[in-house]
């Protein structure tokens, strides 16, 4: 932290939305294991930074089959979650890192210096959650895409999704990537049968995969479909042209996973 900055440190909801504002000029650290690095090393100065862990954000809620998980949750705590969201949350970095790390740093994580960041976009994107958050124009609550899309100048105060009927996650894991996920594919199939499919590290963030969807019943031709959807990056860790190879394996092993926990 620079010697001139403003900490703040919220002991409720209110007082964490209250501080952030509309958020122009703040730092929000949660679990810290994104954010403190970066100060570490230079890359992030901040002049206002407000710090979650007493603001009473966080624990996992279910109300009938609805689960609700605040933002400062420990990654930790959601590997029990139904898949695709549980396998997700246990395949994120190490013990250590799930210890600590929160589920609204995973969710809006930026994109990091040569890696891809927030693996939990791509299995809450599957389960058609909902996002909850505060900032300019007050408290809003919408699909988890438009805030993905609409992050900066928000502060995720919980995400919120329906159980599914069952539901599938599939990683690609290198070992020469130290914990990174390079990419991941995630499914869901939904009570009225409808299927979702999501991917992360295939693009900025974590996308929905509507052609692979389309073509959810047949899993080869679902795999080639996902290609129309994504615009596959280079980065430290695989080439696009990995990842645009890979890519459709993962969806047709997702899919005959999921097929398997129906």
């Amino acid at each position: 932290m620079t010697a001139s900055a403003d900490v703040l440190l919220p002991r409720s909801p209110d007082e964490a939305v209250e501080a952030f504002g509309d958020g122009s000029d703040v730092t929000v650290i949660g679990g810290g294991t994104i954010v403190l690095p970066e100060i570490t090393y230079g890359r992030l100065r901040p002049t206002r930074a407000i710090i979650l862990t007493a603001a009473d954000l966080a624990g996992v809620k279910r109300d009938g089959t609805t689960v609700t998980v605040g933002a400062t949750t420990p990654v930790a705590e959601l590997v029990d979650l139904p898949a695709p969201v549980g396998p997700c949350a246990a395949n994120v970095a190490d013990g250590e890192i799930r210890g600590q790390a929160t589920l609204g740093g995973n969710l809006c994580a930026g994109e990091g210096a040569g890696a891809p960041r927030g693996d939990l976009q791509g299995a809450l994107l599957a389960v058609d959650a909902v996002a909850r958050s505060a900032g300019a124009g007050g408290e809003r609550t919408e699909p988890l895409a438009d805030f993905l899309a609409n992050r900066r100048g928000r502060l995720l105060l919980d995400v919120s999704f329906d159980a599914p009927a069952a539901g599938a996650f599939v990683a690609l894991d290198r070992p020469h990537t130290h914990e990174y996920t390079t990419m991941a594919v995630s499914v869901a199939r939904r009570p009225d049968g409808t299927v979702r499919i999501a991917v992360t590290g295939a693009g900025t963030h974590g996308q929905r995969l509507p052609s692979a969807e389309a073509a959810a019943g047949d899993p080869a031709a679902a795999g080639e479909a996902a290609l129309a959807d994504v615009a596959p990056q280079d980065d430290a860790l695989a080439s696009s042209w990995y990842r645009t190879k890979t890519l459709p394996v993962l969806v047709r092993r997702a899919l005959a996973e999921l097929k398997e926990a129906s």
